[in-house]
């Protein structure tokens, strides 16, 4: 069992408990950083956030069996009131638990279920190369991001495709996906752009980022953009814990050179993870 998956089955076998992101990456010997990281990667959203619908979906079963107390319900899914628990109840699910307890079932709201990661893991990743990266200037179009929300990447790059070739000082003919400013919650600033010279003539509305000297493994996917994730999850989740390497707190990005076609999704591109030296 690798360190992210004694993070998981850790989540799993006690996110009934008071627990924190302390406790689960010293139970896994992670980082802070890369647990909340990888957390988000495989969950689609942050421990807090998941512990919470955990919770929240046992209850939910719990009721849909027809458990007579909603406030016995509460207060085992650690909420000190049925108020605060009906309204975290609906924001999670869009019914009250009194309607749940009422139709008998589940089937029509959001549960969270366990997070199963064998299932995600692709067997042909290539071996990283090791990159001793360049000082870089980014600037695209920039957005903030959580877990929940980060499926509108795509529609960000469509908002900032337009504009690769003709921002002025632009370096070379590559676009980048810049992750950066991320916090426990995995919130994080994600910047769809280009290198350029200087930030003197970019336009106001533009995100702008330096990227220092840095070194990167540097793992390359060459099947359809589509497909990213499976690599994406497969190399935070199975090849860095297994591997040894520790992580920086630094931008890491995506790069997609003139072999990537943005309109077919196809050509393949790199993701760039900065590391210790």
């Amino acid at each position: 069992m690798n360190p992210v998956e004694k993070a998981i089955w850790y989540v799993e076998g006690h996110f009934a408990e008071e627990i924190t992101l302390d406790d689960i990456a010293g139970v896994a010997g992670l980082s802070r950083f890369y647990l909340s990281r990888v957390f988000g990667i495989f969950a689609g959203r942050s421990v807090s956030s998941h512990i919470r619908g955990r919770r929240l979906t046992e209850a939910a079963r719990l009721l849909s069996n027809g458990a007579p107390d909603i406030l016995s319900v509460a207060l085992n899914a650690g909420y000190n009131s049925h108020e605060a628990f009906t309204r975290a109840f609906r924001d999670q699910f869009g019914l009250t638990p009194e309607q749940v307890r009422a139709q008998r079932h589940t089937e029509n709201i959001p549960l969270v279920e366990a997070i199963k990661m064998d299932e995600a893991f692709i067997t042909d990743l290539e071996e990283p190369r090791v990159e001793n990266g360049k000082p870089m200037l980014i600037a695209g179009i920039g957005e903030r991001y959580t877990c929940e929300t980060s499926a509108a990447i795509p529609a960000q790059w469509q908002r900032f495709n337009p504009y690769f070739g003709q921002i002025s000082g632009q370096v070379g003919n590559v676009a980048y996906g810049v992750c950066c400013n991320g916090d426990d919650a995995n919130n994080f600033d994600y910047i769809a752009g280009a290198e350029v010279k200087d930030f003197s003539d970019i336009p106001d509305e533009f995100a702008r980022i330096r990227i220092p000297a840095q070194t990167y493994l540097v793992f390359s996917h060459r099947k359809h953009i589509s497909t990213i994730r499976s690599t994406i999850m497969t190399i935070w989740g199975k090849w860095l814990p297994e591997s040894g390497h520790v992580l920086v707190d630094a931008p890491n990005f995506e790069r997609y050179g003139p072999e990537f076609d943005p309109r077919t999704g196809n050509g393949g591109m790199e993701i760039w993870i900065p590391i210790q030296n």
